[in-house]
């Protein structure tokens, strides 16, 4: 059986957990969200693997990153990705990692950097379905009416990350 490294992170922003694959990271995600045992059971029958608490280079980098970016000395990440969903989701997922640091976007915007405009709601539910948040940056992406909308981490982490991202290096 294949497994699937993982360790908790707890930060002053969220609890999070992180899980690394084939030295690949392939979780990071929200401890606690209300979506935690679908996303761990996609990644399972993905890579027909079981959750082990073992830690690895690739968490610990992912880690040393993740405390960087809290920081606010750094907005890109380095770090190998391995995502499982269909098409559809990696499509939008590879959008996602498109839209630079310090802005948003919308989900009609995605939909139409992948060329599907009526794919909208689809566009929402694969954003939700991220497995690698923060670095796949779902919290980027907001409702065409400027609004705040739906986010696996709750919307006043949203709210903090944005804010965290506006305020990078203007000091």
């Amino acid at each position: 059986m294949n497994q699937i490294n993982i360790q908790y992170y707890k930060t002053k922003y969220a609890h999070f957990i992180l899980g690394s694959f084939e030295n690949k990271l392939c979780l990071l995600d929200f401890r606690y969200r209300k979506m935690r045992t679908t996303v761990d059971n996609r990644l399972k029958l993905g890579f027909k693997a079981e959750f082990v608490e073992e830690d690895d280079a690739v968490l610990q980098e992912t880690r040393k990153q993740l405390s960087e970016y809290f920081d606010m000395q750094r907005k890109e990440f380095d770090i190998p990705l391995i995502t499982v969903g269909t098409e559809f989701q990696k499509s939008v997922w590879d959008a996602l990692l498109k839209v630079p640091y310090g802005t948003t976007s919308t989900y009609l915007q995605i939909a139409k950097d992948i060329n599907n405009e009526k794919a909208v709601r689809a566009v929402a539910s694969a954003n939700g379905a991220n497995s690698i948040g923060i670095i796949i940056p779902c919290h980027r992406i907001i409702g065409s009416n400027g609004e705040l909308t739906g986010y696996g981490g709750g919307l006043p982490l949203k709210k903090r990350l944005l804010k965290l991202e506006q305020n990078l290096f203007t000091t």
